[in-house]
């Protein structure tokens, strides 16, 4: 059945716009982060109904700037989890008043007799990754400002979602093919836009310009269609989800910063991306043994790292219980509300 995937939009009774996080949930509440909040002057929208984007950043400071908010003025969309011993914003199923489904809203674009520029230009791209890639149109969908209707043709990206591994390695595929060649309507980021990209980075994250281009290098999903920004989302099917919540248990046990090889990264182009590391070294913070994962909800580190590289990871280390079986070992989360907007993931050379 077709439940609350990553990247999949809520709007909750009081009007707020929340984005759903990753595939694993409470049995009567959604993982989710408010994005856009009703604002008269706001910048989103069209007519009377206008919205102002209250996350400016994908980044941990932003996110915890949304807690402030929701604890003086929504406080029942926070939640202590048992299972994560954090604090997190979460919709109760009984304040759900809309759930926007990405690839319904495409079908529905596929379908529709008059678009505006913005969402021509979607459909166009759409159906290029769709035929080049071999992907059928229901394992694509819009997400962010078109799927909700409140996005301005004038300055908004295009934010599409894949579903399923094998989906998204063609779609990866296909876009590489398409960067390759110089006249195609698909380019990655160049000059001022590449250059525009990683001072934002460097900015918002503890990351050089240089650390911030070594990033982008290994990005696939990010580029330009005819002249509009676009992002890729790959999502997990619900049948690749191997998690269940409460399956396990994360204690947080503190900050860490390791040095360590990666093992592999068959995970790593989901929400959250996860790397399997071997040869670990604690560099600083509690030097504990089986450190087995580094898990990172920020979507600036997915598809980072390859088997045999080295990475350099500051994050929070969490001792991981499961829930049957007792078996322990340890995880590293990078994004984590503790570390402040401090955390990353390095490539380092060999």
């Amino acid at each position: 059945m077709r439940g609350f995937r990553d990247r999949d939009f809520i709007r909750i009774k009081e009007g707020l716009f929340f984005c759903v996080v990753g595939p694993v949930h409470p049995p009567d509440r959604v993982l989710s982060y408010v994005k856009y909040v009703p604002a008269e002057m706001g910048k989103w929208g069209r007519g009377r109904e206008r919205f102002r984007r209250i996350l400016e950043s994908y980044t941990i400071p932003s996110l915890l700037e949304t807690f402030d908010m929701l604890t003086k003025d929504y406080p029942h969309y926070l939640f202590y989890s048992e299972v994560f011993k954090i604090t997190v914003s979460a919709v109760p199923l009984e304040y759900v008043a809309e759930h926007y489904r990405p690839e319904g809203k495409l079908a529905h674009l596929l379908q529709a007799s008059h678009l505006d520029p913005l969402q021509g230009r979607l459909v166009e791209f759409a159906s290029f990754l769709s035929d080049k890639g071999g992907v059928p149109q229901g394992f694509l969908g819009v997400t962010g400002s078109i799927l909700l209707d409140i996005h301005r043709p004038e300055f908004s990206d295009m934010d599409l979602t894949v579903y399923g591994l094998e989906n998204t390695l063609a779609i990866k595929e296909t876009l590489m093919e398409a960067y390759s060649q110089r006249d195609s309507a698909v380019q990655r980021l160049r000059n001022d836009a590449l250059k525009t990209w990683c001072e934002h980075k460097a900015q918002r994250h503890p990351l050089t310009f240089k650390e911030a281009l070594r990033i982008y290098e290994r990005k696939w999903n990010i580029g330009v269609f005819r002249d509009t920004p676009f992002s890729i989302h790959p999502v997990k099917l619900e049948h690749e989800v191997k998690e269940r919540y409460g399956d396990r248990i994360y204690e947080p046990v503190g900050l860490v910063t390791l040095r360590a090889v990666v093992q592999e990264n068959a995970d790593c182009l989901f929400l959250p991306a996860v790397y399997g590391i071997r040869d670990v070294e604690i560099m600083e913070g509690p030097k504990v043994k089986d450190v087995r994962e580094v898990v990172s909800y920020e979507g600036l580190y997915d598809n980072l790292a390859r088997p045999r590289e080295t990475i350099l990871v500051k994050g929070k280390l969490e001792r991981i219980t499961g829930a049957t079986t007792g078996q322990e070992y340890y995880r590293v989360l990078v994004g984590s509300p503790e570390g402040r907007g401090t955390e990353y993931i390095k490539l380092l050379q060999r």
